[in-house]
């Protein structure tokens, strides 16, 4: 073997260890993924039927409820909500506003016990609540860019419910099952901190730099086969 192709041979198995690292993560992460239903990670198996019942007795006009509201909305949207019919205003460049339709009530933000009574609806367990937090700035685990209340199920699967202080919807449903699905997604995709990003050039480096070095394997492949060939000729 010439010098030369010794030294890209070793380069090219030190190369290959530590981009093997990561092609072994990717493949973790894709068995990981593609073994656990992904609707037990978004925990569908726990959601309860949504109250579509929509009772129209007594309902403002939208311009009416947001005058009492003293807001100028960009947007309504008349839906139920623990038993009443509000509406949820959209605000540019402000957080949704949900007030009842009725009496022209404004709800938000929701309170602690607003926030168990909507998770509690949204949830089809009879699970009893472990802990209910607050929190005013997005969490790494909720990925929701706003105030939100979570509550604690103590169901054994660690269900953790997030609901928007602003409209009083869930809005994240998280599981430890989902941590761990979640854990493997920031191996695959290299986003070790917001863990959504999937375009993001040290992904797209680390594809480049393991295609690289798979396509060198080959080339370095075919002397080696060669070689090969020829020993069984002479035997």
């Amino acid at each position: 073997m010439r010098p030369v192709t010794r030294w890209l041979v070793r380069l090219h198995k030190w190369a290959a260890l530590i981009i093997g690292l990561q092609v072994l993560a990717w493949v973790a992460g894709g068995l990981v993924m593609s073994a656990i239903p992904i609707e037990r990670v978004r925990g569908e198996h726990n959601i309860a039927e949504p109250d579509a019942a929509l009772d129209l007795a007594g309902v403002m006009a939208p311009q009416d409820a947001a005058a009492s509201a003293g807001i100028t909305p960009s947007s309504a949207e008349l839906r139920p909500w623990l038993g009443r019919t509000i509406y949820e205003f959209g605000r540019d460049g402000e957080a949704a506003l949900i007030v009842d339709a009725v009496s022209g009530e404004v709800l938000s933000p929701i309170d602690e016990a607003a926030a168990i009574a909507a998770a509690r609806a949204d949830y089809a367990g009879e699970a009893e609540i472990g802990a209910v937090t607050f929190f005013a700035e997005p969490t790494w685990e909720s990925r929701r860019d706003m105030p939100t209340w979570r509550v604690d199920f103590a169901d054994g699967e660690g269900t953790r419910l997030y609901v928007s202080t602003a409209t009083g919807e869930v809005v994240a449903r998280r599981n430890d099952v989902w941590r761990i699905f979640d854990f493997f997604w920031m191996l695959h995709i290299m986003d070790y901190s917001e863990r959504t990003d999937f375009n993001h050039p040290l992904l797209i480096l680390a594809s480049l730099f393991a295609l690289g070095m798979s396509l060198f394997g080959f080339v370095l492949l075919f002397p080696w086969l060669g070689r090969m060939m020829a020993r069984r000729r002479l035997d």
